[in-house]
């Protein structure tokens, strides 16, 4: 009986699209709505995303427009930008706020190349995670008389042909945005 690596191609996918969203929240000088993705404030005592309570777009490339529905939520949403890990203090004219990206410096660069190079590591810490996770399931079933050896090594094969891909993915993903980010 050859292992089933569908659950693990699938958990190898998630991994991938976890790490592309981390990666969208990295500012690379250009206005881009995602970076405000993660922000939270409080709204009637209930943690709420920024994105949920306001338009965000993109008016130049360098800056962003946020427009709350309820004008209400302003100063809680720029107090939430300021203590967020933006770095972009927002500008508020009482019923918009702005965030202006700035030219990005080559030590800022260098230093979103190394969160870049971090985050690719986690990536694939994570994806060589789940092929270890499946290894320890082939070798389960071999063990209890499920699958034969040569079974457990062509199952051990296909799992390592996913995580190599999906590392290959990872790989190709960083360069791009390292590219980006050292070209701005």
């Amino acid at each position: 009986m050859k292992f089933n690596t569908k659950p693990c191609e699938e958990k190898m996918q998630k991994s991938v699209a976890a790490y592309e969203s981390n990666l969208s929240t990295i500012r690379a000088s250009q206005a881009n709505s995602a970076v405000v993705s993660k922000v939270t404030f409080e709204y009637y005592g209930a943690p709420t995303r920024l994105v949920d309570m306001a338009s965000v777009a993109v008016t130049d490339p360098k800056t962003l427009t946020i427009t709350p529905y309820d004008r209400s939520t302003l100063k809680a949403m720029v107090k939430a930008i300021l203590a967020s890990d933006i770095g972009i203090t927002p500008a508020d004219d009482g019923s918009v706020i702005r965030l202006i990206f700035p030219q990005l410096t080559e030590e800022h660069r260098k230093s979103l190349a190394k969160q870049i190079v971090k985050m690719a590591e986690d990536a694939r810490v994570a994806i060589r995670n789940i092929r270890r996770d499946a290894n320890d399931d082939i070798k389960k079933q071999k063990k209890d008389g499920e699958m034969t050896e040569d079974e457990q090594k062509i199952s051990e094969k296909s799992v390592q042909d996913l995580t190599d891909k999906y590392i290959k993915q990872i790989d190709e993903i960083s360069a791009k945005k390292e590219k980006e980010i050292m070209q701005l």
